[in-house]
C-alpha cells in the first residue's frame, strides 16, 4: 500500500514531469536554430510522458480497489485520462519527428506547412486537457478511500455482481 510520505514523492515526480512537459511546450521553438539541443529535449519530454503514464498506471493497479477485482471502477473514473495520455503522447511524437524532419534539413529556414500548424495547434490544445487530467487524476489517487476497505467499495462490489446477472439458484448453485 502507498504511504503518505511515498504518495508525497510520487506527487513530487509527477508535478516535477508536468513542468518540464509545460516548459518544453513553452520554450522549445527558441532553440530551433539548434536542432541537437531541440531533439534531446523532445527525447526527454517524450520519455517523460511515458514516465507520468506509467506512474498513473502503477497507481491505479496499486489500490485496493484494483486488487479487490474492481478494475472496471477505476477504468471509468480514469478512462478520459488513459485516452488523452494516450493522444498527447501520439501528437507529442508525431509533432516532434515532423518538426525535426524540417528543422535538421534547414535550421536557417523557418517553415510551417498548414498541416504542421494544425497538429501544432491540436497538439497544444490536447496538451492543457492534458495538464488538467493529470493533476486531477493525481489527486484522486491521494484519496485513502481507494486504498482500504470500505462501505461504498463493498456496496460497488454488490451493485457490479448483481449487474452481472449472476444469482443464487434454489439449490445454492450460480445460475444466469
Amino acid at each position: 500500500m502507498l504511504q503518505t510520505d511515498n504518495y508525497s514523492l510520487v506527487m513530487l515526480v509527477q508535478l516535477l514531469l508536468l513542468t518540464y512537459d509545460l516548459l518544453v511546450n513553452s520554450f522549445s521553438e527558441l532553440l530551433r536554430t539548434t536542432p541537437v539541443a531541440q531533439l534531446v529535449l523532445y527525447i526527454i519530454q517524450d520519455i517523460g510522458l511515458l514516465f507520468n503514464l506509467m506512474i498513473v498506471l502503477l497507481m491505479l493497479f496499486n489500490t485496493y480497489v484494483f486488487q479487490v477485482g474492481l478494475a472496471s471502477l477505476l477504468l471509468e473514473r480514469f478512462r478520459a485520462l488513459l485516452f488523452i495520455c494516450l493522444l498527447y503522447l501520439a501528437l507529442s511524437i508525431a509533432s516532434h519527428c515532423w518538426l525535426m524532419n524540417l528543422r535538421w534539413v534547414d535550421k536557417s529556414n523557418f517553415v510551417w506547412s498548414d498541416g504542421l500548424q494544425a497538429l501544432f495547434f491540436f497538439q497544444r490544445m490536447v496538451a492543457v486537457l492534458y495538464y488538467y487530467l493529470y493533476k486531477r487524476a493525481a489527486e484522486h489517487l491521494a484519496d485513502p478511500r481507494l486504498y482500504e476497505d470500505s462501505l461504498w467499495l463493498r456496496d460497488e462490489f454488490r451493485d457490479r455482481k448483481s449487474q452481472d446477472g449472476w444469482s443464487r439458484g434454489h439449490r445454492g448453485e450460480l445460475s444466469p
